[in-house]
């Protein structure tokens, strides 16, 4: 069963994201997502900009889609709460790509799309040094 969801799994275990485009949500320029996947089941956790802290439980639905429930506390103290359905690709220079439709379950209504990039291999090792 796990050789289905391996590309899924080579694409997002232990690596970062950040935000390309969510004009519509909460995350934003400093927020950074961090992914582990174990066989189907998939977990994230996630800070910077107005959110917090926040995290992810979700399950790989197919060779590259994924659906996922969502919580975090804002900067303002604000709790929310939503799921997402979303593919899993890579761009034009070999990066990790995450494409979403969500919507909000709690704390806020409405709903949109966002995407993601694999955050640069550069930016986490400044990260890891500081």
């Amino acid at each position: 069963m796990e050789s289905a969801y391996a590309h899924v799994k080579d694409r997002l275990h232990n690596r970062r994201f950040t935000v390309a485009n969510n004009t519509q949500g909460l995350s934003g320029t400093g927020t950074v997502f961090h992914y582990l996947v174990e066989e189907f089941a998939i977990t994230s956790t996630y800070q910077g900009g107005r959110i917090r802290t926040g995290h992810q439980v979700g399950r790989v639905t197919g060779p590259d889609t994924i659906e996922l429930l969502y919580h975090c506390i804002t900067n303002d103290g604000e709790m929310l709460a939503g799921c997402s359905r979303g593919r899993v690709g890579v761009d034009e220079a070999g990066r990790t790509t995450l494409h979403f439709v969500w919507g909000w379950l709690s704390g806020a209504q409405g709903g949109g799309e966002s995407s993601y990039v694999e955050a640069e291999a550069a930016g986490a090792m400044s990260e890891q040094v500081e």
